[in-house]
């Protein structure tokens, strides 16, 4: 009798909507890169593009069951290690990039080893969750009751962990993940419960210079002070392809143009699985999005978009289950990287969005990105796991 409430207990701790949702994800990334390892020339091959991606579902998996055991006490402990240990790779990669990948994409982001890559910022992401969940937690047990002058501190604090980062991605000319690390500190920063009075003024400020950085891009004179600034010519090639894609279908454009066809030739309820008629290359990474909506349609792409929304819905259940303001602020940041992800990889596979090289979260092919994502998977789960230590809290509301 006891064995079976053990193990009842044991089932009650694993989430299994969480699961469900990752494991329909990536059923539906085999699918879509096995479509698009068909109908690509250009890939390695369809069994070792699915073998490759398989293997890393699986390190993704034991990463999660790993984390999993971590309370929120050692997850407090190892935040700075896991935050300096990212920042050294960040540097590492600087120096021991990957000369081949840097020529084709303008960014000195990966490590590499024979066939085997990895880009370090992935994982730097959760590691700087943790970190910012740990400062925002202790910064409000300091200064309990909020005040201007204590919410500018803290947004300072989150600043000053944040710039390190921020210099290392310049370093490296990978703008797309700067701007992922933008919206983690986003959106813990409404979480932690920093005014409107700031907010609003420095929202208002960021898109004052996104504004004005677009409008100098449509002079000359604009793009030779940008130049100085430090955008390379690749930024602007991608921002003449996002504002006007039909314009060079031959050269940096003619990814976007064939997805977009792609995407539209596949209706409302799309071409059918393996049936490609728009031909669009290395569509198995960041365009991975094409294949469902040409093969699935808008009925398809609907059903994807539903599914990151109950995943979400399933990590801020869990939040408000276990009632703890350091587990709130990790969840709220994995929820905004996959959500910035999500969205920014959809928005540029359709035109709405300028090219980042942001991946599709669980779906699109790549070992880093997806370590990176189970790892915030396995920091969500982990709340569900040590739930019962919260359980008994006098406390019915965060505090």
């Amino acid at each position: 009798m006891n064995e079976r409430r053990e193990e009842e207990d044991s089932d009650s701790r694993i989430d299994y909507g969480v699961i469900f949702c990752v494991l329909m994800l990536a059923l539906i990334g085999l699918a879509s890169i096995y479509v698009a390892a068909t109908h690509d020339s250009s890939a390695t091959g369809v069994t070792s593009a699915l073998v490759s991606q398989v293997i890393w579902y699986v390190i993704g998996t034991v990463a999660v069951v790993i984390i999993m055991q971590f309370d929120s006490e050692q997850l407090w402990k190892v935040a700075p290690l896991a935050y300096w240990l990212g920042i050294l790779l960040l540097a590492g990669v600087l120096v021991f990039y990957s000369r081949s990948y840097a020529a084709s994409t303008g960014a000195k982001s990966w490590f590499a080893i024979g066939p085997l890559t990895f880009q370090p910022s992935e994982v730097m992401k959760p590691a700087f969750i943790l970190m910012l969940a740990r400062v925002a937690s202790d910064h409000n047990h300091k200064y309990y009751e909020h005040t201007t002058h204590s919410d500018w501190l803290l947004l300072g604090k989150m600043v000053a962990w944040l710039l390190p980062i921020m210099v290392l991605l310049k370093l490296q000319n990978d703008f797309g993940t700067m701007l992922v690390f933008i919206a983690i500190v986003a959106g813990v920063a409404l979480v932690a419960g920093i005014t409107w009075r700031i907010i609003v003024p420095v929202a208002a400020a960021l898109a004052g210079v996104g504004g004005g950085a677009l409008a100098l891009v449509a002079t000359s004179t604009g793009r030779t002070i940008l130049s100085h600034l430090g955008f390379a010519s690749y930024q602007f090639s991608r921002i003449d392809t996002w504002l006007n894609p039909a314009s060079n279908t031959s050269d940096q454009g003619y990814q976007l143009w064939q997805s977009m066809k792609a995407i539209g030739s596949g209706g409302v309820f799309g071409t059918g699985f393996d049936v490609s008629r728009v031909y669009v290359p290395v569509r198995e990474s960041d365009m991975i999005f094409s294949v469902i909506g040409e093969n699935f349609g808008f009925i398809g792409s609907l059903i994807l978009i539903l599914l990151y929304f109950m995943l979400i819905y399933q990590m801020i259940r869990v939040t408000f289950d276990t009632k703890n303001v350091f587990y709130a602020y990790i969840s709220t940041g994995v929820i905004m990287m996959i959500l910035f992800h999500t969205f920014e990889n959809i928005g540029m596979s359709i035109g709405l969005l300028p090219l980042t090289g942001i991946p599709l979260p669980f779906v699109s092919q790549g070992g880093s990105a997806l370590i990176g994502n189970m790892i915030g998977i396995g920091l969500i789960m982990s709340m569900r796991y040590h739930n019962k230590s919260y359980m008994f809290s006098r406390n019915e509301n965060f505090e």
